[in-house]
């Protein structure tokens, strides 16, 4: 039995880091890109359900390797950011800024670990990826970067005051690094994700489903929905969007 054969490679020769690519959207981000021709890296830290993205895709015929992905500080971005070069050749052309935690609850039960803990993750991490990957870009006078921030990041929400600042943090570093690098070539979006339906966020399904009913799509997205609109930011075909923070929420910031 042959494999399925594999889209238009727009991405060809490209080499694409997705962190927390070993589920849920990153998984599905990754193998979109790879499905567009692209190298994708597959960054996390179980080693285990990255094998198993990266055996997904090159079972329909794509190219992938994982790269463990320890995000705690910024000596350990930078320490990913270097493999995800050795493993691509020396570039890396797209970053998806995907790998993030979302703990919700009241700001008075919040503990200074966990404080330190999503921010670290959710802001650090792509500043210092960014901070290591976009030269680079610039130099060559091309790449992408897509950060994946939250409806949130815009909307009060009770008990997401410290997932929401973090998110609304990734926006602006969004618009702060579009002018910086984009002037270079680089192009650097946000993609804006309402309640959408993953392997961690299942746990929580009727909580979700009453989220996503206040928007007008009435239903969570797919995965699939969320990293169609990831490539397509990372794609050429975007050329002209810089800066943009899409929201991909049902409708729900636009009511």
């Amino acid at each position: 039995m042959t494999a399925p054969s594999m889209t238009a490679p727009s991405m060809q020769g490209k080499v694409a880091l997705v962190t927390g690519a070993t589920s849920g959207i990153g998984a599905a981000t990754a193998q979109a890109l790879a499905e567009r021709g692209a190298h994708t890296l597959v960054a996390g830290r179980d080693a285990a359900r990255g094998d198993a993205v990266v055996g997904a895709i090159r079972e329909r015929g794509g190219r992938a390797d994982f790269v463990g992905a320890d995000l705690r500080d910024a000596p350990a971005v930078r320490r990913l950011a270097h493999d995800a070069l050795r493993l691509g050749g020396g570039r890396v052309d797209i970053l998806v800024n995907n790998a993030g935690i979302y703990p919700f609850g009241p700001t008075e039960d919040t503990e200074e670990s966990l404080f330190d803990a999503v921010y670290a993750l959710n802001v650090k991490a792509p500043f210092y990826l960014v901070a290591e990957l976009a030269p680079p870009m610039a130099d060559r006078g091309a790449g992408a970067i897509v950060n994946v921030s939250t409806m949130a990041a815009v909307l009060g929400f009770e008990g997401m005051a410290l997932y929401g600042s973090s998110k609304a943090a990734l926006n602006l570093l969004t618009k702060a690094w579009t002018a910086e690098y984009g002037p270079r070539g680089v192009r650097v979006n946000a993609v804006q994700v309402g309640p959408t339906q993953t392997e961690t966020t299942a746990e929580f399904e009727e909580d979700l489903q009453s989220l996503a009913a206040q928007a007008p799509a009435r239903r969570p997205a797919s995965a699939t929905e969320v990293s169609a609109a990831i490539v397509y930011l990372a794609d050429d075909e975007a050329s002209f969007v810089q800066g943009a923070i899409l929201p991909v929420d049902g409708g729900r910031t636009a009511v």
